[in-house]
Formats: C-alpha cells, sequence, structure tokens
C-alpha cells in the first residue's frame, strides 16, 4: 500500500515498524517498573530505542535539528514526570509519539514557519548583490544522516529504506511547513508513522472526523506545494555507481574551478539557495553565471557528508591572505537523471558545526 501523498511515495506503517513491530525487548517492562520507581539509569534505557525515531519525528514537524533538540528534551522530561500514568492501553511508543506531538504543536503555535529561500522572493538574475543574511530562526535547516531515522533492519529490502528516505528530504520537510500544525502533525502521524484515524484522534485530543478532514486539507496543500519531481525518485534514477561518479565530478569541476565541466553536471532546471543569505539562482544559465562570477573566486576544498538521506559536502574556502580553509558551508544536492537538480548550501555556522566540519583545513 503506498500513501496518496502527491509526488512521495512511501509503503504505509514502514517507518512505525522499524520501532514497534521489531520483537519486544524483555527488559523493557523491568526498566519501566524501575523508571517509575525513580531510577533514571532504568528510564534512560527505556528510552534509548525511542530517541532517534522521536528526535526525527520533532525535525519534520519544525524544520531545524535544534529546535528538534528542545522538543526533544520536553518530550522526555514530559514522559519522565508522567510515567505513573502511563498504563499500557497504548505501546511505549504511541504514548511517547504523542507527547512529542503535542510538544511541537505548542512551540509550532508561538514560533513562525521555517522558510525556504523560494518563500522569500525571486530567484536573481545578477550575481552583483546576494543582500544581507536574513538572520533568526527563519530558515529551513538540514540534519545530519546520523541523526535521523529512516533505515531498517539489515536485511530489509533496499527500496523499502529507499521509499522512506524521501521523508526526511529536503523537499518533503520544505513542503511540511506549509501546512497548520494540526495538518502537519495528522499528516506525519497518519501517513508517515502509520496510525490509524481513531490513533490519531487519541493522540492529538480530537474527533476522526477532525483527523478526517485535516488529512483531505493537507492532500490538498501537498498538490500544490510539492515539487514535480520528489527526492525518492530523484535518487531511484541514478544507481550507486553512476551517483558516485557524479558526485567525483561535481567535486572535481568545483575545486578546479572547470566551468564547463559544471554546467554539464547541471539540470536545465536547476537551483542554487545560500540560507541565511535571501540570493538564490534557478536554471543553468544562471546558477552557472553564479559559479562562474561569486563561488570560482575562491579555493574550495569539498569533503563528502550525508544530510537530510541526501548526499552533500562540507565546503571549506580559503580566503584571500588566509593560508588555511575555513568553513564556508554544507551543501546537499538533489540528483535527477543522472544531473544535478538542486545545489542546498547552508552558510550559517551552527549549520556547519552541527555536521561536525572542522574549524580548519591545512
Amino acid at each position: 500500500m503506498a500513501c496518496p501523498i502527491h509526488g512521495f511515495r512511501l509503503s504505509q506503517y514502514a517507518v512505525r515498524q522499524v520501532v514497534e513491530k521489531k520483537p519486544a525487548n524483555p527488559a523493557e517492562r523491568e526498566w519501566l517498573q524501575q523508571a517509575r520507581a525513580g531510577d533514571a539509569s532504568a528510564f534512560e534505557q527505556l528510552m534509548k530505542p525511542y530517541r532517534k525515531l522521536l528526535h526525527t519525528h520533532c525535525y519534520r514537524m519544525l524544520g531545524s535539528p535544534f529546535d528538534a533538540d528542545d522538543a526533544l528534551q520536553e518530550t522526555l522530561l514530559a514522559a519522565w514526570r508522567g510515567l505513573g500514568s502511563f498504563e499500557a492501553r497504548s505501546s511505549l511508543g504511541t504514548w511517547l509519539n504523542s507527547i512529542a506531538t503535542r510538544i511541537c504543536l505548542r512551540m509550532i503555535s508561538r514560533r513562525s514557519r521555517r522558510l525556504t529561500s523560494g518563500d522569500l522572493g525571486a530567484p536573481l538574475r545578477s550575481t552583483a548583490e546576494l543582500g544581507e543574511p536574513v538572520q533568526g530562526p527563519v530558515w529551513l535547516e538540514p540534519m545530519p544522516d546520523s541523526e535521523l531515522l529512516y533505515g531498517g533492519a539489515a536485511n530489509e529490502d533496499p527500496a523499502a529504506i529507499l521509499l522512506r528516505r524521501e521523508y526526511v528530504g529536503l523537499a518533503f520537510v520544505a513542503m511540511l511547513q506549509h501546512l497548520p500544525g494540526t495538518q502537519r502533525a495528522v499528516l506525519l502521524l497518519r501517513e508517515v508513522l502509520g496510525y490509524s484515524a481513531a490513533e490519531t484522534a487519541d493522540m492529538l485530543g480530537i474527533t476522526v472526523a477532525s483527523v478526517n478532514s485535516a488529512l483531505q486539507r493537507s492532500r490538498q496543500t501537498v498538490r500544490v506545494k510539492t515539487p514535480a519531481t520528489g527526492q525518492s525518485r530523484q535518487t531511484q534514477q541514478v544507481d550507486a555507481q553512476g551517483l558516485e561518479l557524479l558526485l567525483q565530478s561535481f567535486v572535481s569541476a568545483w575545486e578546479r574551478h572547470d566551468l564547463t565541466a559544471m554546467v554539464n553536471l547541471l539540470a536545465e532546471d536547476v537551483r542554487f539557495t545560500m540560507p541565511p543569505l535571501p540570493a538564490w539562482f534557478s536554471g543553468r544559465a544562471f546558477v552557472g553565471k553564479f559559479f562562474a562570477e561569486r563561488v570560482f573566486e575562491t579555493p574550495w576544498r569539498l569533503h563528502p557528508l550525508r544530510g537530510n538521506g541526501q548526499p552533500g559536502f562540507a565546503c571549506y574556502l580559503k580566503q584571500s591572505g588566509d593560508d588555511r580553509f575555513r568553513p564556508g558551508g554544507v551543501v546537499l544536492l538533489s540528483v535527477h537523471d543522472g544531473h544535478i537538480a538542486a545545489i542546498d548550501s547552508f552558510l550559517d555556522p551552527a549549520v556547519c558545526r552541527r555536521f561536525g566540519m572542522r574549524d580548519e583545513l591545512h
């Protein structure tokens, strides 16, 4: 069964199965009893299998790994305080997801939604002025793959994991930010985590009719906001060997300042974004112009990384007069039909640190 989210496909219940359908841990009941008695170490053991699941859910809801950190900590604190009231009528994972979702909804009600470059203005045609950085908790931010849950068992069908990967992709998380909080929660609980309408209603404290209505409205918004190609379809169209060759060519062209080679790697409708700068470019001609007139003015070194289920690079640059390469940004790529369809560059030093970039390279 596939979720009817336009542009995105995922077998229903797949993510939930990762945690809730695995064989029960015989120690969980003992940890639960000890935690209820006030044993903090037992509580840590009890929460360990659920941390990444909850963190990923909070990230999807909030669009920022830093906000997701706060939501996760609030969730764990609420679970610790409320453990005595957990009656095991639902699974522990369901109870924790309910807490996390309600905390995220409170945070959403107090904060503006996270934005992408296209939300703030049209793409530029000139590289002369890129604008001043838009500061504050404004931008959609990437999440390192090491912090995300989208994999499964070692013997699981790789195609199933690939399908789940799109539900941590930048395109999907960005699309979610266009939904009101309740619609966002319902869409994720119903069609990503695989809960029934009745379970979702119970978790959110609303009626089944309200859940069904919110789901219908969220699907309508998704049909409007979803890009023509989903991340999973993009990556499926390049095999592992082809993708590796494409990435190697991308690094070589960038570091050698080879404009012809770089342009040949780009899709016709490629985009290049660079928050917190508001500037962005669309189309092979203008992205190529940006590389030629701005990016290639500086020496670079690129080191591979992964975020949001996508390939990318830690980009280090050497400014004039400096003898070291220093963090310039984190870049994540989208690939379609063997070409680079999007270059999403994040210049915030906090994002660079999140992805483990070193302070300097020789």
